[in-house]
């Protein structure tokens, strides 16, 4: 298979050539896609020939845009810089048999951790209530219902009101109204009306999921349930440290955390990795 490297192999200089990066988001569908990719400042001058490579490559591509910056604000939404195509932004995402329609410039999505949904949606079990935090789009709540068609309920929290809209349309387009609650708000606020609710809580936001655990362990019902729970941890510590933050507030708490799982979901910088760990947790004493 053809590289992005060797579609450029003269068109940038040999010493930079190495910096173009190996991989890259492409988000939607065959016929309209868009692809994110992140480069490093050295390779500003060649963006749009690397972005016009990039749609070369992939025929369905109709927009590259170049990441600018970190997430940032309480909707964790990057910049975004068009570089080559057209600017298209809206978009259907297919995976694992259902859609996802979403704004790339608006919402936060991340195509990579499609086999991570999937992981999760295969944890639940039949009659299970599940909330999903942080939800965006709908992504893990729509994974979990389709996966696992005899869930409960799903209650997905999405403070974002852009990437609520699409999550209730996403919701609609799935057929899955009779399974996902979708609700418009701040996860400190709306968790609370569904105290003692939850069999299983998830947690996809690694930058500050922390920050919630008091919520999340107040969602679940009184005997205890499972927390799947998400870090940004540095190799050296790797699996170290996020458990233990989980395991502290359920001493707190009155609750017995027990690790079922950890994995690296995905890279996010050079040495930094977004990880997750299941969690079981029961009351003590039950």
């Amino acid at each position: 298979m053809v590289t992005l490297r060797d579609k450029l192999k003269g068109y940038l200089p040999d010493n930079i050539l190495g910096m173009v990066p190996t991989s890259f988001d492409i988000v939607g569908s065959k016929g309209k896609a868009v692809a994110i990719i992140e480069l490093p400042d050295e390779l500003e001058p060649y963006s749009k020939i690397i972005g016009e490579k990039i749609m070369e490559i992939h025929k369905s591509v109709k927009a590259v845009y170049r990441k600018m910056g970190e997430r940032k604000g309480e909707y964790r939404v990057r910049e975004l810089v068009l570089i080559a195509g057209e600017e298209v932004r809206e978009v259907i995402h297919r995976e694992h048999g259902y859609v996802l329609k979403l704004d790339v410039t608006q919402v936060y999505f991340s195509p990579r951790e499609a086999t991570e949904r999937q992981r999760v949606a295969g944890k639940v079990k039949p009659g299970e209530n599940v909330i999903v935090m942080f939800a965006g789009v709908g992504p893990y709540a729509i994974a979990i219902a389709r996966k696992q068609p005899l869930v409960n309920k799903v209650v997905a929290i999405e403070i974002n009101p852009v990437a609520y809209k699409y999550m209730v349309e996403n919701i609609r387009l799935n057929k899955l109204g009779d399974k996902i609650l979708p609700i418009l708000g701040d996860v400190r606020l709306e968790a609370l009306k569904f105290s003692g609710f939850a069999d299983r809580v998830v947690m996809p936001l690694p930058k500050g999921a922390y920050m919630f655990l008091q919520e999340a362990f107040g969602s679940l019902k009184p005997s205890g349930g499972v927390i799947h729970f998400y870090f940004w941890d540095r190799e050296d510590t790797l699996f170290q440290r996020g458990f233990e933050v989980v395991r502290k507030v359920a001493e707190l708490k009155g609750y017995q955390a027990s690790l079922l799982e950890a994995r690296v979901v995905a890279p996010y910088a050079p040495h930094v990795y977004k990880v997750v760990f299941d969690v079981q947790i029961k009351k003590v004493g039950i």
